[in-house]
């Protein structure tokens, strides 16, 4: 092998560096800011400014570590997508740059445009098949029905369907872009385990000329899976109301439906699948909903009431005692996952609402019994017992990562005295106690109100 001298070593890194300096001289586009994707119902829609233009979750997480795009000047892409057959089609230079989200499902503009026409009846010929779920939950007048009347002389309806089913599969892989543009952390299910069904709400009308037309309004997908020892639970993986109908109860009603299988088919309880912020506030008000007309649980809601109203826990001695006189019995706890398919955790969140409906907000000392009731509870939760009777206490402790995130839990002798340090530390606890209780009563009080409002 020939040497090189210093001179030529010199030239050599020299080249390298210009080479490595020179590669990102594009500084690319971030895909939130040259992307929008539509929303249509018919030819005209597509390529019109008026049209629905969703607001996706994070489109750069689709494109590299920086979510940029790089290669291209003056880079604009509008993607439209069917409501009628949810195929789509991408104004862009190269399509390619898309198979991560829309895959198959994206077509050139003529072909895209020919659906409007050849699959208009799509979804009605796929739900064709599928099962009307009869809800008993609302509380509206047609409670008994399958069918609810909307405006115009049409009805909502949901209806469930087996993901296995080839039809049905390849609807929902027309879907899984939403479900990635709009469900936070969303990713598709496996259509090929029978054990996946989907619920989608449909709104039926009929047009001048008599025909039956059908549009899909939302869907959720959920999952049945075995509980020991001889029992099946339905766990709710994703659920989507597609933007242009949202706000309009329609999430509300796929969650009345799955609630009312699982009680017509006797399934253990219902869970739900890492839900958002949003899907555990509509969830806890209708679960609220119901619970406030089941009978075998307002004896201890009264009896609970009545505690808040007579004593001044600020005051008490045994906090076990309090805790055991404001929560739900057990037995009230194993009724309502019997009956209403409400699992614990849910149960006990409700609780806090149900009571706070029943107390009168005029009366300051039954407000700060409630108060301390909510406090001590959530301290249960943080320490999973009481950390005054064992000595267990959490301490959180540096590290080179996430300062917010380690901590280690120590225990202590009853009677044990601590050092200055595990005061301050103590001190931080109190504070970090009370901004947490403050959050869950302002997220009771906004459930109540809500249910208020429901059920007027």
């Amino acid at each position: 092998m020939a040497l090189k001298g210093k001179e030529a070593d010199a030239e050599t890194e020299t080249k390298k560096r210009k080479r490595a300096g020179f590669a990102r001289i594009d500084a690319g586009v971030e895909a939130n800011e040259c992307i929008k994707v539509y929303l249509v119902k018919s030819q005209d829609e597509v390529g019109a400014t008026n049209s629905f233009c969703i607001d996706p979750v994070d489109l750069n997480q689709f494109f590299g570590e920086d979510g940029k795009i790089y290669g291209y000047k003056n880079l604009k892409i509008d993607i439209w997508m069917s409501i009628k057959s949810f195929q789509a089609f991408a104004d862009i230079t190269y399509e390619n740059t898309f198979d991560s989200i829309f895959g198959e499902s994206l077509l050139e503009k003529e072909e895209f445009l020919q659906t409007f026409s050849t699959e208009i009846h799509c979804i009605r010929s796929i739900m064709s098949d599928g099962e009307p779920i009869r809800c008993d939950l609302s509380r509206e007048s047609d409670d008994a029905s399958n069918a609810h009347l909307g405006v115009n002389g049409s009805t909502m309806e949901v209806i469930r369907m087996n993901l296995h089913a080839m039809p049905v599969g390849l609807l929902y892989s027309r879907l899984v872009p939403l479900v990635l543009l709009l469900v936070e952390g969303g990713s598709p299910v496996d259509v090929t385990d029978p054990k996946w069904d989907v619920y989608f709400i449909v709104k039926k009308t009929n047009d001048l000329s008599g025909v039956h037309n059908m549009d899909l309004l939302g869907f959720a997908t959920v999952y049945r899976f075995y509980h020991y020892p001889d029992s099946t639970r339905l766990r709710v993986g994703q659920i989507l109301v597609l933007p242009p109908y949202q706000g309009q109860g329609h999430g509300r009603r796929l969650l009345e439906s799955i609630y009312s299988v699982a009680v017509s088919e006797n399934f253990y309880d219902v869970t739900f699948e890492e839900p958002s912020d949003y899907l555990q506030y509509l969830r806890a008000c209708i679960d609220t909903l119901r619970l406030l007309d089941f009978e075998p649980i307002k004896p201890a809601i009264n009896s609970a009431v009545q505690y808040l109203k007579e004593n001044n826990l600020s005051k008490r001695t045994n906090k076990s005692s309090s805790k055991s006189q404001f929560g739900p019995p057990q037995h009230v706890i194993a009724v309502v996952r019997q009956k209403l398919k409400i699992n614990k955790k849910q149960f006990m969140k409700c609780w806090d609402v149900l009571v706070y409906l029943n107390l009168d907000p005029k009366n300051s000392r039954c407000m700060e019994n409630f108060k301390v009731s909510v406090s001590d509870r959530v301290k249960g939760d943080i320490l999973d017992k009481d950390s005054e009777a064992n000595g267990k206490r959490l301490i959180e402790v540096p590290n080179d990562y996430d300062h917010d995130m380690t901590f280690v839990v120590m225990w202590s002798e009853a009677g044990e005295e601590t050092t200055g340090a595990l005061d301050g530390d103590q001190a931080a606890q109190e504070e970090q106690l009370k901004q947490l209780v403050d959050k869950q009563i302002e997220d009771i009080v906004k459930i109540a109100q809500k249910v208020y409002l429901l059920r007027k």
